[in-house]
């Protein structure tokens, strides 16, 4: 039976290698990566290698896995990306058979300052 997050945890372990290729080995041949942001879609891993070999960063990729939740075929991360200049979250959604990844759906929220009105009610991380 397919574990996702062991497959997760083991793709974002290939990111931080920053050989996309090596990551891009989980994938089935019918991946599909979406970032409904953007409304992209990475129909490939040929396609997913090129996209991480020519984004424009600042110096080596770093992951940092938050948590993975997952059960069967399915996983959730929340992974810390980040170049060395820029930091973001990346919320992804992992979909997988046959010791396959078959799709991966990310979101990359932008961050904001909490609302002054609701600090009596929450506390600040960091």
């Amino acid at each position: 039976m397919t574990d996702a997050a062991a497959l997760t945890q083991e793709f974002w372990w290939r990111m931080g290698t920053n050989e996309w290729s090596l990551a891009a080995r989980l994938f089935s041949p019918t991946i599909q990566i979406l970032w409904p942001q953007s409304g992209e879609i990475i129909g490939s891993a040929e396609d997913f290698v090129a996209i991480n070999t020519h984004y424009p960063a600042q110096g080596k990729w770093t992951f940092k896995v938050r948590r993975v939740l997952g059960n069967g075929g399915h996983a959730i991360s929340e992974t810390i990306v980040s170049d060395g200049a820029t930091e973001a979250l990346a919320v992804s959604i992992f979909e997988c058979a046959d010791d396959q990844i078959t799709r991966i759906t990310e979101y990359w929220p932008e961050p904001f300052a909490a609302p002054e009105w609701r600090r009596q009610w929450v506390s600040l991380e960091g």
